[in-house]
């Protein structure tokens, strides 16, 4: 059963912008955190930004400044608002959000969707 769901990848050029969907299929006043990471083609996968149940949000040095976490708790949705695209922000970028309950945390991966940025 799929509890992440991603939106809203494509092709642009450089300097043009994106937003990106998740919807959350879970309890979404029972989540600790979620983020957006991404994995470019030969990378490793990297946190993007993430956003703690209280608000709090972190955004990865390389995209501070272009791109913007944020949240819709009454459509249980998170976004990430990305401004000034660059190709080497080309690639798979994947919803995540973690659940604490029962002393076990519970985890979630979207399936990622792609985003392309030419020069």
């Amino acid at each position: 059963q799929v509890q992440l769901v991603e939106s809203g990848g494509g092709l642009v050029r450089t300097g043009e912008s994106l937003r990106l969907s998740c919807e959350v299929r879970i309890s979404f006043h029972s989540i600790n955190e979620m983020s957006w990471y991404r994995q470019g083609p030969g990378q490793q996968r990297e946190l993007v930004a993430s956003m703690t149940y209280n608000g709090n949000t972190n955004v990865a040095p390389s995209v501070k400044g272009r791109f913007t976490i944020s949240r819709d708790d009454f459509k249980n949705y998170l976004y990430l608002q990305m401004n000034s695209l660059k190709p080497e922000d080309t690639a798979v970028y994947t919803c995540y959000a973690d659940q604490l309950y029962g002393g076990d945390k519970h985890v979630y991966w979207g399936q990622g969707t792609q985003v392309t940025v030419s020069s």
